[in-house]
């Protein structure tokens, strides 16, 4: 209409109902105006809507352009967690991209986020039973067996408790669990609760703990947490020179992403193969926390109930008390391992499986122990016997109370100095060596 023949602006101003000055602001910035029409490409948007942070939505359109470049898939949870990212680098690590945040920033930039194609699934897989048994054989003969990962989610209670600020009673927690066919690596527990800053985990060094603690909408686990887990699994495939399978069951909580030493197999949820980890993974896990929170001591420990964070140093340790035959045995029986076909899926009645062969030779050697004499102690006494000199002070011997305060005193030190998560294995190594000795 501008090039047309000549209108006068108040003649233009009547047509469109608006006011003449209007009228001559749009006509002195008609290039931006048409430009950043053009790039938005969206023929009903009337108006300009800038963000609250443009540095930051500019840096991201910037990354969508040259992921698309590239012909790299773009999520709505990929782009969150890079938006987390980039916040950080510019100095905002308090912002949380929401989905309404999202919503808004693809309206304002024309952007739809389509499920990539190797995410929807379905629908090229001839049948169910072609992808178990041609697809997979032939995607597990490219991997051996500490190449094959399989994650999954399961839930777990925190005890009844008087809770803190930061913790209610019974408390729900979601675990992500993840590890690869031969049992030679189990990925440190991803630990999902409610609340967001729990009092008990103040103080605490958090990235150097055998575990990791995130907070989500009723402790479940979300699409943008794991997109953020997997960046970091896929992390740690890089510093480890491997590129490996992971299998996983299709969920909304699941988005794809096309990264650089992981590849991403999704189970077809019509196929009779279940997860690695429903077939005793995580039961077994789950075990060993009861376990582990019956023989918790109140008045030993001069405690109530176990906190969130006690609770999450059971679940590490518990997770440390699956075995690797008992994980292999797993994989084999969903016929996740490529030697699956050579073994038997289930155990003939009246046998015993690897891990309860594993756990009934441990119980034997800790009865063999149980009745051997101490020479330690004997060797101690000849010595007091032979001694001449002054008398030293002999120490009394601390009350189980004491040593619980001596041991929640060394874990309260690791957990705000230490330097590496494995510090903390040998911490429970002690601590289930007292549990020992006090049980015999």
């Amino acid at each position: 209409m501008l090039e047309g023949p000549k209108v006068s602006q108040s003649e233009l101003a009547k047509r469109f109902g608006v006011s003449q000055p209007q009228i001559c602001r749009i006509i002195k910035n008609k290039e931006r105006i048409l430009s950043e029409w053009h790039r938005n490409g969206d023929p009903e948007r009337k108006r300009k809507r800038e963000g609250k942070d443009a540095a930051l939505e500019a840096a991201l359109l910037r990354w969508v352009e040259g992921a698309r470049a590239a012909d790299l898939p773009v999520s709505g949870p990929l782009l969150q967690l890079k938006a987390k990212h980039l916040a950080e680098a510019l100095g905002r690590p308090d912002l949380e991209p929401s989905g309404g945040w999202l919503a808004h920033f693809g309206a304002r930039h024309n952007l739809a986020f389509k499920k990539p194609l190797a995410e929807k699934g379905d629908a090229e897989q001839p049948t169910a039973e072609h992808w178990a048994g041609v697809v997979l054989p032939g995607l597990l003969r490219n991997y051996t067996p500490s190449e094959i990962y399989a994650c999954g989610e399961t839930g777990v209670l925190l005890p009844a408790s008087s809770p803190g600020k930061g913790e209610s009673a019974g408390d729900r927690l979601t675990l992500l669990l993840c590890a690869n066919a031969d049992g030679s690596e189990k990925a440190p527990l991803r630990v999902v609760g409610e609340s967001p800053r729990p009092r008990c985990l103040q103080g605490v060094n958090l990235g150097q703990m055998p575990w990791s603690y995130r907070a989500g909408s009723l402790a479940g686990m979300t699409a943008l947490l794991f997109a953020e887990w997997l960046q970091e699994f896929n992390e740690g495939m890089r510093r480890q020179g491997k590129s490996v399978l992971l299998l996983l069951t299709k969920h909304e909580t699941h988005p794809y992403l096309q990264l650089s030493n992981v590849r991403m197999v999704f189970i077809p949820p019509a196929t009779a193969l279940a997860q690695p980890l429903d077939h005793g993974i995580a039961s077994d896990l789950k075990g060993h926390y009861r376990r582990r929170l019956l023989r918790w001591l109140p008045a030993e420990r001069g405690t109530g109930q176990p906190t969130l964070l006690d609770a999450l140093h059971m679940l590490a340790q518990a997770w440390g008390d699956v075995r690797p035959g008992l994980v292999t045995s797993c994989f084999r029986a969903a016929g996740f391992s490529p030697d699956a076909e050579a073994l038997a899926l289930t155990l003939a009645p009246g046998l015993l499986s690897q891990e309860q062969l594993e756990r009934r030779t441990l119980m034997d050697e800790e009865l063999e122990h149980d009745g051997e004499p101490v020479e330690a102690d004997r060797d101690e006494g000849t010595a007091e016997d032979e001694d001449t000199g002054e008398p030293a002070a002999v120490q009394p011997c601390p009350s189980e109370r004491e040593v619980w305060g001596s041991l929640a005193t060394l874990r309260r030190y690791l957990e705000c100095r230490a330097t590496s998560p494995d510090l903390f294995q040998a911490f429970y190594e002690l601590e289930d060596a007292v549990h020992m000795v006090l049980a015999g």
